[in-house]
């Protein structure tokens, strides 16, 4: 109902793509019967709403065993002693409104028989179940870009004239128009067919959950950049709403996966799958 603020915790200061370098530990202290978590978390979207204070509550994932693959789940909540916001993220390049933040964990006490979420070290496939979600989430996000860009650079190249003409009238905007919307339209399809077969109970679905990410981001980027580039100085500024969905579209790019870790993963994938892809 919107009265609890949450987020997920995953990536670190030295820990980003590569989800098993994480530092991040809880362990687990006998007596209490409890874990103990102590590490940082970055780039935590509703880490803060306020910039001083932690959202409400989160799910964390924190080492819990020898091996890279000991990983389990936690729930952490606001005013936890230990607890607290390192900084809030200033200064970004775009998505502005989402509240970012850097997260501290210090001697954090997690009750095991509340705050332990599904099996000790059982956490990887909900770990990647998540990122699965998320990357069409993502994805998603990346269609309602493309989509206001095509609109704004419609509006505009019906109204301003150039040489006597409507822009609308010049091939090079044609282009830039028919292009545009050729590449959502490829997307939308791709976007709805990956989440309409989705099993959210299921894991495994890493191919087309990076792939619509892939082809998705970047063509939201370059719809946007083609939208500015058609409004010229006007889609310079930030009066005109097109260099705010360039900005917004490039963590597209790198948020939930970088572009280069979807080549990476589909590339494996595509490897053990050979011959059992669908036609």
């Amino acid at each position: 109902d919107g009265s609890a603020i949450g987020g997920m915790c995953i990536s670190e200061p030295n820990a980003g793509t590569d989800v098993f370098a994480m530092s991040t530990v809880a362990n687990y202290d006998q007596g209490s019967d409890s874990y103990i978590l102590n590490g940082t978390k970055m780039w935590i979207t509703n880490g803060t709403v306020n910039g001083q204070t932690t959202g409400d509550i989160f799910l964390v994932y924190a080492k819990t065993g020898p091996s890279r693959q000991d990983i389990t789940q936690f729930v952490v909540e606001k005013d936890m002693p230990g607890f607290t916001v390192g900084q809030k993220i200033t200064d970004k390049c775009g998505m502005r409104a989402s509240m970012t933040a850097e997260l501290v964990f210090q001697d954090v006490h997690l009750p095991k028989q509340s705050h332990v979420v599904g099996q000790v070290n059982g956490a990887l496939l909900c770990m990647m179940r998540n990122l699965e979600i998320e990357r069409i989430t993502l994805a998603a996000m990346s269609l309602g870009i493309a989509k206001r860009a095509i609109d704004e650079m419609i509006r505009y190249s019906s109204e301003r004239k150039a040489f006597g003409k409507e822009l609308h009238h010049f091939g090079q905007i044609q282009n830039y128009l028919a292009t545009s919307y050729a590449e959502f339209m490829a997307g939308r399809s791709y976007v709805y067919n990956v989440a309409n077969n989705l099993d959210l109970s299921s894991h495994g679905n890493g191919l087309d959950a990076d792939g619509v990410k892939l082809y998705c981001a970047p063509m939201a980027k370059n719809v946007a950049d083609r939208a500015i580039q058609t409004m010229g100085g006007y889609g310079y500024v930030g009066q005109y709403v097109v260099e705010r969905l360039w900005r917004d579209a490039k963590l597209l790019e790198i948020g939930g996966g970088t572009n280069e870790s979807h080549h990476k993963n589909m590339t494996r994938d595509l490897r053990t799958y050979a011959g059992k892809l669908n036609s």
